[in-house]
This record gives structure tokens, C-alpha cells and sequence, in this order.
């Protein structure tokens, strides 16, 4: 069985799909990365998470559903330039779905590990990284959904593809409590998201980051 032999290495697989989201618009031009490559690269995720996943079949085959849901709906996108509001909110709804059930399982998985390897360490930093992009789809919605709610005084926010990146970056830097100050949340539920992207960061580095330190600690002790 094909994904047997990829499970051990779920996390590698996982965590390199995302490092391509995220970094992908460096090597390839703006507007062509955003509607057409990371459709593309989100599927690739969808897929790395069907395997992440592959040993609850419910849960399982739940992630092919939404792979599948997906791929049609770029295909429809890829055909009809005239993108629909609606469409564009159902792939969000799609994915935002999948990144709380994949960092849920994450984060489970490696709670659970009873032995910290390289294989745990990508596992932590992929639950990491799946929470700003559950604050980059929040972000987005609520921009989509309420226009202006975040401004940027140096960016336009509404040139080609600026939206999507912009708002990942703010996603991140929240995240991780840099806070540059160059992009604002306007909005009330925007600055209520903002504190809930920072909250989720903070949290998962102190407790999930923490017991995966002190079960390596306890693994090292143990080994002398």
C-alpha cells in the first residue's frame, strides 16, 4: 500500500506542501502564483493531509471529499475567469475546514507520541504553520465579507493578488507576536480575530511546544 509506506513520513510530506504555499510567490510572478499555482498547491496539501490522516478511515476519506470538492472547483475557475463571490467563500469554508481538522490531528498525534524524533519535530512546526493559515482564511473572509477591514498604509490592498499575501503576512506576523504595525486591523471583528491569531500562537508555543521539549528532555535522561 502506497500510503503505508508515505505514513512514517507524513509530517516531512505535510510540512514541505506548506513551506511551498507560503514561499511559492518567491519564485514565481504574483498574479500568476495566486490564481492559478496555489489552487494547486493547496490541493497538493489536501492530498499530503489525506495522508496525514490515512489511518482513521472516516476522517479519511472526509479529507478526499474535500480534495475532491476542491479540484472541481478550480477546474470551474481554470474554465470561467468570472470568479463568483460564492465560489470563492465555498473554497474557503473547504479549506478552512480541512486546517482545523489537520491541526487538531496534528497537535493530537504529537501529543500522543511517546518518542520524540526529527518525524515529531516537523509534525510540531506543521500544527504551527496550520494555524496561520486558519488565520489567513479568517482574515480573508472577514476582508471579503466586510471590505476595508484591515488597511495598510505603504500596500495596496486591492491590486493583483496584493489581498492573499498581505493578509498571510499579517497572519503570521500575529502569530508569531512580531506586530510591525504596517498593516491595522480596522474593524471590530477584525481586531477580535487579530487577538485570537496572537492568543492561538502564544498557546500553542507555551503548552504544545512545551511538552514535546520535556518529553525530549525525559527521552534524553531516560537514554543515560
Amino acid at each position: 500500500m502506497i500510503l503505508s509506506k508515505i505514513y512514517p513520513h507524513r509530517f516531512e510530506v505535510f510540512f514541505f506542501s506548506l513551506l511551498a504555499i507560503l514561499f511559492g510567490s518567491l519564485l514565481i510572478p504574483i498574479e500568476f502564483f495566486d490564481s492559478i499555482f496555489s489552487p494547486i498547491l493547496f490541493l497538493i496539501n489536501l492530498v499530503a493531509g489525506v495522508v496525514l490522516i490515512s489511518k482513521s478511515k472516516i476522517k479519511m476519506w472526509f479529507f478526499v471529499l474535500l480534495l475532491v470538492f476542491s479540484s472541481f472547483l478550480l477546474g470551474r475557475d481554470l474554465i470561467d475567469e468570472n470568479r463568483s463571490q460564492n465560489i470563492s467563500f465555498l473554497r474557503l469554508g473547504i479549506y478552512f475546514s480541512f486546517y482545523v481538522f489537520v491541526a487538531f490531528e496534528v497537535v493530537k498525534q504529537v501529543w500522543n507520541s511517546k518518542h520524540i524524533n526529527k518525524n515529531t519535530m516537523f509534525g510540531l512546526v506543521s500544527g504551527y504553520i496550520s494555524l496561520g493559515l486558519l488565520g489567513f482564511f479568517l482574515c480573508l473572509t472577514i476582508e471579503m465579507v466586510s471590505p476595508g477591514s484591515f488597511f495598510s498604509s505603504h500596500i495596496d490592498m486591492y491590486a493583483e493578488g496584493a489581498k492573499n499575501e498581505v493578509l498571510m503576512y499579517f497572519s503570521y506576523i500575529t502569530l508569531l507576536s512580531v506586530g510591525y504595525g504596517d498593516i491595522i486591523p480596522i474593524s471590530s471583528l477584525a481586531q477580535k480575530a487579530t487577538v485570537l491569531i496572537g492568543l492561538a500562537g502564544e498557546i500553542y508555543l507555551v503548552v504544545i511546544t512545551g511538552i514535546v521539549i520535556g518529553k525530549y528532555l525525559n527521552q534524553l535522561s531516560q537514554k543515560n
